[in-house]
């Protein structure tokens, strides 16, 4: 008689069919009670990252009846300062790190049991350690972002399921090399711009695709001041003195791939990202999300060129505000198209069609027919005037559960790293080389390499620390 044939969680979670294994599984009803999930089908989620964004993800995920969080990981134990996501709760400092989100979640599944306890998840301070020891099915990654690719290409070379915070690398060569390997690791893949998932980012596309502006061949993106929520460096040079590491806090391994330099406060929790070893600043933090619909709506792909101007900045330290703009040849049946790209102090000038008093919005597209502000046709006349195109775009089922459905067998989500994240990732971080360099690069793509400014394409790689490396698949 042949063996009975072992059917695994990746089967059940990808969607393979294994016939003889039909007759073993127990009925949803006899392990879940009406409405649950049975646990052979949950799909058992590890959080990488339990600061502020990644606290939320996690209560997020947690949510749904799907997901079972097993484990956290974080190199730092337990401390305060960390913004909170939960905007109810204000943006005061807030206790994270592994062992209050740990807590958090244990408590939650406590509240599901009819014993009233739960002790199922397991807590880690070394990614590497969770990814060996732990029975996962998808990872999320919400680290800092100098440590997002060595991370994701880990989890990716496990061939696990994964959720990456924006931005998805710190460098071009990252983003290219973590596509690269997600595609070959097959699983399904989401950034954290929660933005692509909305309404309103189908409805962009959905009227330009309609032709109620025309061919668009220029494009503003306002940031505003936005992103400065967070707590900005006191200088332009690393910080004087070398206080004592926090009890708790593994610095050798926050630092991660980054260049060794000691503690000090004013890098964390959440001020890194204005440090150029650690983040990306506002463009690669909050261009992840308002750069997400411009790039699908027109169909772009590699820039020719990008050059930008920025108020007083340093090499440690990130500009308060700057102007980022970028060149795109003709894409199909669309023209060339410029993109320019504003945050901080630095404003765009209002569009000739909006109305007196009425408050600029964050993306205008400007075509040969008319003007379009986010996903409204300006002056507000000519949205009263216009009849909305039928909705040709599948509609999301929120940027979470998209990635969960993913996991199973569903569609790929709406920003997965092989078709729209690690491109958007690229030409973010193409934009941060033209701030550090104050000079206009012509851009060649599919190389990756900067072709008028040699000297510059050091910035399109990273040197990493010793002991670190970006595997590749």
């Amino acid at each position: 008689m042949q063996k009975e044939k072992k059917l695994s969680r990746r089967d059940f979670l990808g969607g393979a069919t294994v016939a003889a294994a039909a007759f073993s599984i127990v009925p949803e009803h006899v392990l879940s009670g009406a409405g649950r999930t049975p646990p052979s089908q949950k799909i058992n989620l590890a959080g990488i990252g339990t600061g502020g964004q990644g606290s939320q993800n996690i209560a997020t995920f947690m949510k749904n009846p799907d997901v079972q969080v097993v484990a956290v990981c974080d190199v730092n134990r337990e401390g305060p300062g960390y913004l909170s996501w939960n905007w109810e709760k204000g943006k005061g400092s807030h206790i994270a790190g592994r062992e209050p989100v740990r807590r958090f979640i244990e408590e939650k599944y406590a509240q599901r049991k009819p014993s009233g306890t739960y002790k199922g998840c397991a807590s880690y301070n070394d990614y590497r350690e969770l990814l060996d020891k732990e029975d996962i099915d998808a990872v999320m990654v919400a680290t800092p972002d100098h440590s997002h690719a060595v991370i994701t290409m880990a989890v990716l070379k496990k061939r696990k399921h994964v959720f990456c915070e924006k931005p998805l690398t710190y460098t071009v060569h990252e983003a290219r090399m973590v596509t690269e390997a997600a595609r070959k690791a097959g699983v399904a893949t989401q950034m954290g711009n929660q933005g692509q998932a909305s309404e309103e980012a189908r409805l962009v596309c959905e009227i330009i695709w309609d032709g109620a502006i025309g061919p668009v061949r220029e494009v503003q993106v306002d940031c505003g001041t936005g992103g400065q929520f967070w707590r900005l460096p006191t200088g332009m040079d690393r910080p004087e003195g070398t206080p004592p590491v926090p009890d708790g806090l593994d610095w050798d391994r926050w630092l991660g791939p980054a260049q060794y330099r000691p503690y000090h406060p004013d890098y964390l929790p959440f001020i890194w990202r204005n440090w150029w070893d650690f983040g990306m600043g506002h463009l690669g933090d909050l261009g992840a999300h308002k750069l997400s619909t411009v790039f699908k709506a027109l169909k772009l792909g590699h820039p020719t060129s990008v050059e930008a101007s920025a108020t007083q900045f340093s090499s440690e330290v990130h500009p308060h505000g700057a102007i980022v703009r970028y060149e795109f040849p003709a894409r199909g049946d669309m023209p060339p198209v410029k993109l320019h790209w504003f945050h901080g102090c630095l404003r765009p000038e209002r569009p000739e069609e909006l109305e007196p008093g009425r408050r600029m919005g964050g993306s205008t597209y400007f075509g040969d027919k008319g003007t379009l502000m986010d996903h409204r046709l300006i002056p507000e006349t000519k949205m009263k005037a216009y009849k909305l195109p039928p909705k040709t775009l599948p509609r999301s089922v929120g940027h979470y559960k998209e990635w969960i459905e993913a996991c199973k067998g569903g569609p790929a989500a709406g920003s997965n790293f092989v078709d729209h994240a690690g491109h958007l990732s690229e030409v973010l971080a193409l934009g941060n080389i033209a701030i550090r360099t104050r000079r206009k690069l012509d851009w060649d793509g599919p190389n990756m390499k900067i072709t008028n400014v040699a000297s510059a394409n050091k910035y399109v790689t990273r040197e990493y620390r010793e002991g670190w490396s970006l595997w590749k698949m």
